[in-house]
């Protein structure tokens, strides 16, 4: 009988030896419950005060000088388009592999997207594609670190100064990460990201943006802050004429039950995020050599890291394993144990909200609606976020080497068995990946060829 899990073998992983903890996050305290019940007791939800004072230690941990909280993350991505003055007919560049709030809200502030394609190594924005995708219009470059892993920041910030165009940080997968000794969301002239309940630094739901510069706090803070609009938070002249309204028209408040979670999170982040990079790497150093999956892991030797390792991924190499489907791949550590899913984020610009999607109610697509040049055709340069094959792998919050081992020897299982598996290999092919956390029926039957 085979040893695969999947054609009768015993599965590596027991999970009646697994604790919760090693996957529980994000980790939840009695300091926790105190301060959000402190804050329901003051009938304090909709205050300030608490607030303000996550904003501060946000930033001075953040090592930036100004911090706001929001709602959630697209609203303070958002918000940090509105601080670049990013307006109608103006072009935000952002990779195509992503979540969809890196990028979608341009259309919101009349503006479009450009995307630029990923390194296959680091799967973030590859910086030799982004002069391809400036134009007349380009007002920014929207940089996902993406699944933790830190951008190539150096190259990325030098096409921005030539260009004299502003570069936008999408943090949301990377809080914490460190790009040569830098902390990410520090490169940037704004930073933004989510902080719900499933990111590694987790508050419930909330988005956070962090900015050096005075006139780009106060336009993000006057855009969705109608009740910080005002003269005791903001200082620029020509944004005081409209005191008291929020310039987006929306609100965008955090609650202060999420501000007060977010105050005792930040308090052991670095902590806990420490012991999730030992347990990663340790999970990796027992794969090392094995054919077929690599770490999607960055080198530390120059002062960089991923923090609290977000929604970690594994790159995929099929040639090594004779073609065998990243699918057929994850179904068979499925069944040693581990709930592997292939893809990731399928790639943005094959979505038809960015093809022809008119919801806005324009003469045309939402994309091109006040655009000078058709940036749909750009798209066709855009290969490696539509193809590369990666593969989510266990995201351990503890060192436990035993734990660890487990899941390390499911991955190495199929991969040394691979052979078994090549038979009933549909050949899936290679644009795996959800534009959200599910499969829809429609995307279901496209990947059966039923129409």
């Amino acid at each position: 009988m085979s040893e695969l899990a999947i054609f009768g073998g015993k599965p590596a992983i027991d999970k009646t030896k697994v604790p919760d903890s090693l996957f529980k996050w994000p980790i939840v305290t009695r300091e926790d419950e105190d301060a959000v019940l402190d804050v329901l007791r003051r009938g304090a939800m909709s205050g300030l005060d608490v607030t303000e004072k996550f904003e501060k230690e946000f930033a001075k941990w953040q090592k930036r000088k100004y911090a706001i909280g929001y709602c959630n993350g697209t609203m303070s991505l958002q918000a940090a388009m509105y601080a670049c003055k990013i307006g109608a007919g103006d072009e935000i560049i952002c990779p195509s592999k992503t979540y969809w709030a890196s990028c979608l809200q341009a259309f919101n502030l009349g503006a479009t997207v450009v995307f630029a394609d990923i390194h296959p190594r680091t799967l973030c924005i590859d910086p030799d594609d982004i002069e391809r995708c400036i134009g007349p219009r380009t007002k920014a470059i929207m940089v996902v670190h993406y699944l933790s892993h830190p951008a190539d920041m150096d190259p990325i910030m030098a096409i921005a100064k030539k260009h004299n165009i502003y570069v936008i940080e999408d943090v949301s997968h990377a809080q914490g990460g460190m790009y040569k000794g830098r902390m990410l969301g520090t490169f940037g002239h704004v930073a933004a990201m989510s902080a719900m309940s499933g990111k590694s630094f987790a508050t419930g739901e909330m988005g956070i943006l962090v900015t050096d510069d005075k006139e780009m706090y106060d336009r993000a803070m006057a855009y969705c802050h109608y009740e910080r609009n005002n003269s005791k938070y903001i200082s620029t002249d020509y944004l005081l004429k409209y005191a008291s309204m929020p310039l987006g028209g929306v609100k965008g408040r955090v609650n202060q039950m999420c501000a007060a979670i977010g105050r005792v999170q930040l308090k052991y982040y670095d902590e806990r995020t420490a012991e999730i990079r030992k347990a990663m790497k340790y999970f990796w150093s027992l794969l090392e050599g094995v054919p077929g999956i690599r770490a999607h892991m960055v080198d530390e030797s120059d002062g960089s890291n991923m923090a609290g390792w977000y929604a970690p991924h594994g790159l995929y190499c099929p040639e090594e394993l004779e073609g065998l489907s990243v699918e057929r791949f994850c179904e068979a550590v499925q069944a040693e144990g581990f709930a592997a899913r292939a893809g990731g984020n399928r790639a943005l610009h094959l979505h038809d909200i960015f093809k022809d999607y008119n919801g806005l109610n324009y003469d045309k697509p939402a994309r091109v609606a006040f655009t000078d040049r058709d940036v749909r055709k750009l798209d066709e340069g855009i290969t490696v976020s539509q193809h590369v094959q990666i593969y989510s792998i266990p995201w351990f919050k503890h060192y436990m080497p035993e734990c660890i081992e487990m899941y390390a020897n499911a991955f190495k299982k199929v991969a040394l068995n691979y052979k078994e598996l090549l038979a009933g290999d549909e050949k899936r092919g290679t644009e795996s990946g959800r534009w959200f956390f599910y499969t829809d029926k429609k995307e279901k039957k496209e990947k059966k060829g039923v129409k």
